[in-house]
Order: C-alpha cells, then sequence, then structure tokens
C-alpha cells in the first residue's frame, strides 16, 4: 500500500518537478527570481493528475489474474526466488 501511495504522489507531482527542474537550469546568473513565482501551478497539478488517473487506469486494466484465478506468492526454490503468479 506503501508503494501505491508513493507512486502516487510522484506522478501526481512529476509535472510540478520537471517544471522546476527546467526554469532553475534555464534562468543562469539570475538568482534573484524565486522559482514558483510565475509558475502555471494549476495547469502543472491537473497534468499530475491527469497522468495519475491515467496510469492508474491502465494498470488497473492489465494487471492482476482473471476472476476464480489463485494467487502462488513468490517462494524460493533451489536458492533462487521464483516469483508470484497467478493459476
Amino acid at each position: 500500500m506503501l508503494r501505491f501511495v508513493l507512486e502516487s504522489i510522484v506522478l501526481f507531482l512529476a509535472p510540478t518537478l520537471i517544471y522546476i527542474a527546467y526554469v532553475w537550469l534555464m534562468r543562469g546568473d539570475d538568482k534573484s527570481r524565486p522559482l514558483l513565482s510565475e509558475a502555471p501551478l494549476i495547469w502543472l497539478f491537473a497534468a499530475g493528475a491527469v497522468i495519475t488517473v491515467a496510469i492508474m487506469a491502465f494498470f488497473a486494466q492489465t494487471e492482476g489474474g482473471k476472476p476464480g484465478q489463485t494467487y502462488v506468492p513468490p517462494t524460493v526454490k533451489d536458492g533462487k526466488v521464483v516469483p508470484g503468479h497467478f493459476k
């Protein structure tokens, strides 16, 4: 669950973090301007929300087994980890 929450936060903030990095790299020697003073924060957060929802919808459709399948958790056989799978 923690991984899901952290991935969602990173996806949501990704456009803003990319924007901040871009502005920071492009401002050159003019360090007097704040990074977020003229940032389009509403659009950046909206883009983050769209990306987060799109990725969640994609994984909801592509991950997991079909109804009635049984999940077999990862196991160790002969010193090697066998990934979990559906039967």
